[in-house]
């Protein structure tokens, strides 16, 4: 058993399952930052859930060198992945070399990115809605199962730490099953992910559903080219099911609408399409329509542009 969780990005999904974590009686530090981190030393999290709303007294630093690491700690990642570099090297002055380092993150960039530095690193598919749109709040838009968040050791295995971490991330209330193929589960959620950007940029309405079917068809293709098995749609749906029953009031959006939402002036957009876009290059794959909504997602952050607000047609006139 984990004897503390360090919850590295603490936004929607961090702070959910941390909060979650919390409440099941694990020992849990968010790492978070500016107005988040402000609002949760002073007044708590609170954690909005179909159970009820509940402000919860969680210890909360702004940086792993307020932490002193031990043994017994685990590390779950859960900031976007154009920060996860960075937060790695953080973590790596401060914690045990041994340290197990979980992704709970989209994209597949991260573990590979955490295996440069520690040796114990674990992907999650992450099937969680959640909303953070206000500091110090954080939302589970699921009830009762608030997610699913089944996970292996990188780049493929199951061990006693995988069980274990499995059967914690269930004592919250979640959904967890140890899987040795996990990033073939975690390349279906990229393709599912490819659909962030179009909701985060385009205005709901005729041509959203060309726009996403394009995207992920470029990315079927170019998995394809690299040899880069995934689980079918098929097998993916049968795993949701029914599990997850979203609840809440107000839109809530992607995590990349939540970026733009929140005017954070940055998004995720190149560990997503951008990986397609990457693939793409590497393997003689034509990817236009994931790198125009790539770039097109960076400029909405770079510019404040509200989310949402790209006419779909002037979108896909601009790839003819």
């Amino acid at each position: 058993m984990a004897e503390r969780f360090i919850v590295y990005g603490a936004g929607a999904v961090g702070g959910s399952l941390g909060g979650l974590l919390h409440r099941a009686g694990h020992e849990v530090v968010l790492i978070a930052r500016g107005a988040h981190l402000a609002a949760i030393r002073s007044n708590g999290l609170r954690l909005v859930t179909g159970g009820g709303t509940e402000t919860l007294s969680i210890p909360a630093v702004s940086s792993p060198a307020e932490l002193d690491g031990a043994p017994g700690d685990v590390v779950l990642l859960a900031m976007k992945s154009m920060n996860t570099e960075a937060a790695l090297r953080d973590l790596a002055a401060v914690v045990d070399r041994d340290t197990p380092i979980v992704c709970v993150q989209n994209g597949v960039a991260n573990e590979r990115a955490a295996l440069r530095l520690f040796p114990e690193v674990y992907g999650v598919c992450v099937m969680f809605p959640a909303t953070h749109l206000e500091p110090g709040v954080v939302e589970p838009r699921a009830w009762p199962v608030p997610a699913i968040l089944d996970l292996g050791r990188y780049p493929a295995d199951v061990d006693e730490t995988a069980e274990t971490l499995a059967a914690e991330f269930r004592s919250a209330g979640c959904h967890a099953e140890p899987r040795p193929d996990i990033m073939r589960w975690k390349y279906t959620k990229l393709l599912m992910n490819l659909g962030n950007a179009v909701d985060a940029t385009i205005q709901p309405g005729d041509g959203v559903a060309e726009i996403l079917d394009r995207v992920r068809a470029e990315g079927v293709e170019v998995l394809a080219a690299a040899g880069i098995p995934h689980v079918s749609m098929a097998e993916d749906g049968a795993r949701r099911g029914d599990i997850l029953r979203i609840g809440g009031a107000g839109r809530s959006g992607s995590s990349s609408w939540q970026s733009l939402a929140r005017g954070t002036g940055a998004i995720e957009t190149d560990y997503l399409n951008g990986e397609i876009v990457l693939l793409g290059r590497l393997h003689g794959v034509p990817t236009p329509i994931n790198e125009r909504i790539r770039a097109l997602a960076n400029a909405f952050a770079r510019e404040g542009r509200a989310p949402g607000s790209e006419p779909a047609a002037r979108f896909l006139a601009g790839l003819r």
